[in-house]
């Protein structure tokens, strides 16, 4: 929401980063107030590979990554935040990784290297995932970090709700699915300002992560089934 200095620069490194590819850039505008939207649409004049959804008002990031996967084309989805901070240059490793493995593997994780965050962000991510990590045990150091990639079929059968994507390793699982992580690039916010507080992430953190406790003790679902 309201990236509209970043939002040329990200689109155009995206289109950089997947050249000689087939691909599809889905850019869904969290109900921004500001010039996203008419940056966006100057954009698709020129570039017919780049689509946008726009929500009616702000719904949040699990809703707007929803958005963009539920409207995907291809059997890989890709993510990332429309801040800057993420690198797209490692979009690519992330989309071979995933393809390479197995299809019992869900979901492939970025995880940042040298976070260009302040003290007291980094110092809260830190806490926060390792609470998160200790009662979930889900193997995952850096829940918070916007590049992943999915494959749709595993994405689409997880359970919504909102904060969804603080615990996505967790959910997928939970439903049968192995996480595997690559380290990738992390960059200083050039434009805008966060979205995110420490208190408010932690406030609702709290909420959330008794929520997903609950649903891993209600049990996991097959990632596949196959009838003989």
């Amino acid at each position: 929401m309201n990236e509209a200095d970043n939002v040329e620069p990200l689109v155009e490194e995206i289109a950089r980063a997947l050249d000689g590819r087939s691909f599809e850039v889905l850019y869904v505008d969290d109900g921004s107030t500001d010039d996203t939207v008419s940056v966006l649409a100057a954009l698709q004049k020129t570039r017919p590979w780049l689509r946008v959804l726009r929500h009616a008002e702000n719904c949040g990031q699990s809703a707007s990554i929803r958005t963009g996967i539920d409207a995907a084309r291809a059997q890989i989805v890709a993510t990332i935040d429309g801040d800057g901070q993420n690198d797209p240059a490692d979009l690519p490793r992330l989309i071979d990784h995933l393809a390479a493995t197995a299809p019992t593997v869900g979901m492939v994780s970025g995880k940042r290297m040298k976070r260009q965050d302040t003290y007291m962000k980094r110092l809260g991510s830190r806490f926060a995932n390792g609470v998160r990590s200790r009662l979930l045990n889900d193997g995952t150091t850096d829940t918070g970090c916007g590049l992943k990639a999915f494959r749709r079929s595993a994405f689409i059968r997880l359970p919504y709700f909102d904060h969804m994507h603080r615990f996505l390793p967790a959910l997928m699982q939970r439903d049968g699915y192995q996480v595997e992580f690559v380290d990738v690039n992390h960059r200083p916010r050039l434009h805008g300002a966060s979205h995110y507080g420490n208190l408010d992430r932690l406030l609702v953190g709290i909420t959330d992560l008794a929520g997903v406790m609950w649903l891993r003790r209600r049990g996991r679902r097959p990632s596949a089934v196959f009838e003989d």
